[in-house]
């Protein structure tokens, strides 16, 4: 079953990693509070087991630790991800080659596009469109030889203008970093992200449908503030 179709549930949690370890590559400024330990990326995958026919789990970015850790741990408990790589990091030191996207298809997953350079979609011109949502998606389908349908928008920064491009680029789902449950629109799908401080805890509140009020509150500040810049 694709999971576009499990989406037509009511509610679903749609939960995010980044990377998970070490990294292998020289990390953006602000990247580091995403990367995760493997202890705590184990834990929170074993949260998500007997829950997983109400959860969709996704990787941003394309760090090499989404195969080597990411689809390893996966694999053990039965559980797939949708992974949105960028196109111009391809075969990069420390992030996936076109080979990993091809053993991520095997393994069962499925392939998004998440940018060719890992910019902020809000306030593109017509050429910077082009390049981020119709030939960085153009380079990974070549890559994986199957089409991409669809889209995680980098830093959960998106404008009306930005999903009136996804949607004209035939994307059928573009996921934000909204955070909260999806109900059913897919223009913006909310994610929630993990971090080097969320808990055990946040996650299994985020899983019920109880985020903390704190959480919910920073959330909030978050979506406005990306939703200013």
């Amino acid at each position: 079953m694709r999971v576009l179709d499990v989406m037509q549930n009511s509610r679903l949690s749609i939960i995010n990693f980044h990377g998970i370890g070490s990294p292998k590559r020289v990390l953006e400024e602000g990247e580091a509070p995403y990367w995760i330990s493997e202890q705590q990326y184990r834990q929170f995958l074993d949260l998500i087991v007997p829950v997983k026919d109400k959860t969709i789990i996704t990787f941003d970015d394309g760090n090499l630790s989404d195969l080597e850790i990411g689809a390893k741990e996966l694999g053990e408990r039965q559980l797939t991800a949708t992974f949105f790589p960028l196109a111009g990091r391809l075969e990069s030191e420390g992030s996936l080659g076109r080979s990993h996207l091809l053993e991520l298809l095997h393994l069962g997953h499925r392939i998004g596009n998440h940018g060719y350079d890992h910019v902020s979609w809000k306030n593109l011109d017509d050429a910077g469109a082009q390049k981020e949502l119709v030939d960085a998606r153009s380079q990974l389908e070549d890559s994986i030889g199957e089409k991409i349908t669809e889209a995680a928008i980098p830093f959960g920064q998106y404008g009306k203008n930005t999903l009136e491009r996804l949607k004209a680029a035939g994307y059928e789902r573009a996921y934000s970093s909204d955070g909260g449950s999806y109900r059913g629109k897919p223009f913006p799908t909310p994610r929630w992200s993990v971090r080097a401080d969320t808990s055990q805890q946040d996650v299994e509140n985020f899983l019920a449908g109880h985020e903390s009020v704190a959480r919910r509150m920073r959330r909030s500040l978050a979506k406005a503030k990306k939703q200013m810049l």
